[in-house]
């Protein structure tokens, strides 16, 4: 069986963090390295997240690489993308780009480890609520965890208006023969 195969089989990662203002529950960056760790231990392999700021028109981006190296030199990579918005309220700086980064980062993790094959609460439809629906007790929160990264600062995006591409010249007049 191949190693990468067997690792995605094996991981098994729940969603038990649960989010009040959506009423769902998900996972996170961290839940899904902590489950794999001993199972990348088992198989020899090696898991290493990379971290760029990427600019795309006005938009900044947060672009996460997670490359698994297996035993026998074997590697594998995937990418996660998450736009970083810098007028999130209630956020300073830092955390915007630190949550973009989490982001990023579970989303190539997913993509590697092909976790994230519950329901996705972004995807359902709305339903009707119902009439004697009990709330469901909200699980206890999580245990904090600090994670640090460093990134490059982000540079300012230019005022004003972008602007315009001039149109090419016009083709230069036919000369010659007849």
């Amino acid at each position: 069986m191949n190693t990468l195969l067997a690792i995605q089989t094996e991981l098994k990662i729940p969603k038990d963090k649960f989010n009040k203002f959506g009423s769902f529950f998900f996972r996170t960056a961290e839940d899904i390295l902590e489950a794999v760790k001993p199972i990348l231990v088992k198989y020899g392999a090696l898991l290493i997240l990379t971290d760029d700021v990427i600019a795309c028109g006005n938009m900044v981006f947060v672009k996460s690489t997670a490359t698994l190296t297996l035993a026998d030199g074997t590697k594998y990579e995937t990418t996660g993308f998450a736009r970083i918005d810098e007028n999130r309220k209630g956020m300073d700086a830092a955390q915007v780009t630190g949550s973009a980064a989490s982001y990023a980062r579970k989303y190539a993790l997913g993509a590697l480890f092909l976790i994230d094959n519950e329901k996705d609460p972004d995807a359902e439809e709305p339903q009707q609520p119902q009439q004697a629906a009990k709330p469901a007790a909200a699980p206890p929160p999580p245990p904090q965890m600090v994670v640090t990264t460093s990134l490059p600062p982000i540079p300012p995006a230019p005022a004003g208006p972008r602007p315009a591409i001039p149109p090419p010249p016009p083709p230069a007049p036919a000369t010659g023969a007849r």
